[in-house]
């Protein structure tokens, strides 16, 4: 008998395609564990203009998550691009609406792991994934990096973190992903799928 594969959601918030790119990655080291599925979900854009007029669906990329996307997932990695060294504001208000999933405890024992870009080299990446993780600590999710084993972290030029992987975009934004980011974003993905295996066991 076939058990149902374990639901992986992976959420994000891109303008311009580089932390999309990053979570489809991430969603293919996922999908490459045996017994788990990638859900990508995205974040509509947040302003008092575009909270009256944007679409219930986005015309393009992931459908925007639900409640219910966060009380069915088994796992979560979370993406956004940096804003002066923290979250985008999209991303920050859908997760100040999860009051109610902190006081039920859904995501609580559950992994996660974060993911961002930046235009610069040192343009925030580090202090951004780091501010992503606080509101996932108060969910009591488990936390899950990308050790040093993993060889793009020891020679990238470009994104990578042992807090989760990242992207550089440059100045004229370039949401192609070196190899060195692909590579890194992969095994993030895996590395959260593995984790969410032996948790459920």
């Amino acid at each position: 008998m076939t058990q149902n594969p374990l639901k992986i959601l992976v959420l994000y918030y891109s303008q311009n395609g580089s932390t999309l790119n990053l979570a489809r990655q991430i969603a293919r080291g996922i999908d490459s564990v045996s017994g788990c599925e990638a859900v990508l979900r995205t974040v509509p854009k947040v302003s008092a203009v575009c909270e009256a007029v944007e679409d219930d669906i986005p015309t393009q990329g992931a459908p925007y998550a639900t409640a219910e996307d966060l009380k069915n997932c088994t796992g979560l990695a979370l993406g956004s691009p940096t804003r002066f060294g923290n979250m985008a504001a999209a991303m920050k208000y859908f997760l100040d609406g999860t009051v109610a999933q902190w006081l039920s405890g859904e995501l609580i024992g559950k992994p996660a792991t974060v993911f961002t870009s930046t235009a610069s080299m040192h343009g925030g990446q580090e202090s951004t994934l780091l501010t992503m993780m606080l509101p996932l600590l108060h969910h009591g999710m488990i936390i899950s990096g990308i050790p040093f084993s993993e060889t793009a972290l020891n020679h990238t030029q470009t994104g990578g973190t042992p807090y989760g992987a990242s992207h550089v975009a440059g100045s004229t934004p370039d949401n192609r992903l070196s190899q060195d980011e692909q590579q890194a974003a992969f095994a993030q993905g895996k590395r959260l799928a593995e984790l969410a295996l032996k948790l459920a066991r």
